[in-house]
């Protein structure tokens, strides 16, 4: 009787699991939504939209995107919590999310409650001026936010973000007070300085065509060496600050999708960001492929999420207990 009842176990276990892979296989059946953490129009969403556009093609269905700016970033990985684990909702990840559980309560564990697919890229940033600005220089920035503390702003794309966090280091290690303003994305950061309401602005370089345009001027950057489309700007590691900005981002599904469906999504948006339509448009913005594996991606949350802790309580932003 018990072997009876073994045999039977086992036996519905097989069919459960055949089941499975039948579903994993079948999908997608229906459009895949992928959320943006940043609005219409700016750097994510135009380099988003092409990723996607190409990863519909490979998976057969169409690859939606939703756009959900605000909170740092933070939305649609907050919104992944409340939906179905079956990989048919994903959202960007910006190193924001793995800072959120330090300045805000929450119930839910950035590295243990998301389905990590993969990376994809990150950002090239810098800081620019308006180009009739009187601070010509990063010398001059200094020296006009010494003589001035707390009056010289800067906008960026939401509290808690890469640039606002690089800024407010930046300002820690030289003794200076800077002025923040916080915007959803990046194109109301552009629309703030060239109406002159934010005397800089601290972001990706989104911001180049307004540069080629004469309108604006750069006053550092903060890759590993200098962008070749701003030769004359300086690195922050050049200035003597000794970091290094990239903020990398990738993608992932609510926590439980079934191991199958996050690997059909790594296999597509992995061909989708070797596609020379991705490539071209993240180069638009000086940004390069910054491909992680899913398990590759998985360790980079656990280690990203015990190194952003370091740097909130370094700026005293920890939240109290």
């Amino acid at each position: 009787m018990q072997r009876r009842q073994l045999i039977q176990s086992a036996a519905s276990l097989a069919v459960s699991g055949l089941s499975l892979n039948a579903r994993s296989q079948a999908f997608p059946a229906r459009p895949v939504k992928l959320m943006v953490a940043f609005p219409a129009g700016g750097p994510t969403d135009i380099t988003m939209r092409v990723l996607a556009d190409n990863a519909s093609k490979i998976l057969g269905q169409p690859v939606v995107i939703e756009n959900k700016p605000g909170a740092g970033g933070t939305l649609p990985a907050q919104a992944l919590q409340s939906l179905p684990a079956d990989g048919y909702t994903l959202a960007q990840i910006p190193l924001g999310v793995f800072r959120l559980p330090y300045t805000t309560k929450i119930n839910w564990d950035p590295v243990k409650d998301l389905a990590y697919v993969l990376n994809v890229t990150g950002y090239a940033f810098g800081l620019v001026v308006p180009a009739d600005s009187p601070l010509k220089s990063w010398t001059h920035f200094v020296g006009w936010a010494k003589a001035n503390p707390g009056k010289l702003s800067y906008g960026s794309t939401g509290t808690m973000t890469s640039p606002h966090l690089t800024m407010e280091l930046i300002a820690q290690k030289l003794g200076i007070e800077l002025l923040h303003v916080p915007y959803k994305g990046s194109a109301e950061v552009m629309q703030s300085i060239l109406g002159g309401n934010i005397m800089a602005a601290a972001d990706s370089t989104g911001f180049a065509p307004q540069v080629e345009a004469g309108k604006l001027r750069v006053l550092n950057t903060w890759g590993e060496a200098r962008l070749a489309k701003f030769p004359d700007a300086p690195t922050l590691k050049e200035l003597g600050l000794g970091l290094v900005q990239n903020s990398p981002f990738g993608i992932a599904a609510p926590r439980g999708t079934p191991p199958a469906v996050v690997k059909r999504l790594h296999d597509a948006f992995k061909q989708a960001m070797e596609q020379a339509s991705y490539t071209t448009v993240l180069a638009k913005y000086d940004m390069v492929p910054m491909y992680m594996s899913t398990a590759g991606y998985s360790r980079f949350a656990q280690e990203t999420f015990v190194r952003e802790k370091g740097l909130i309580e370094k700026l005293g932003l920890l939240k109290a207990s």
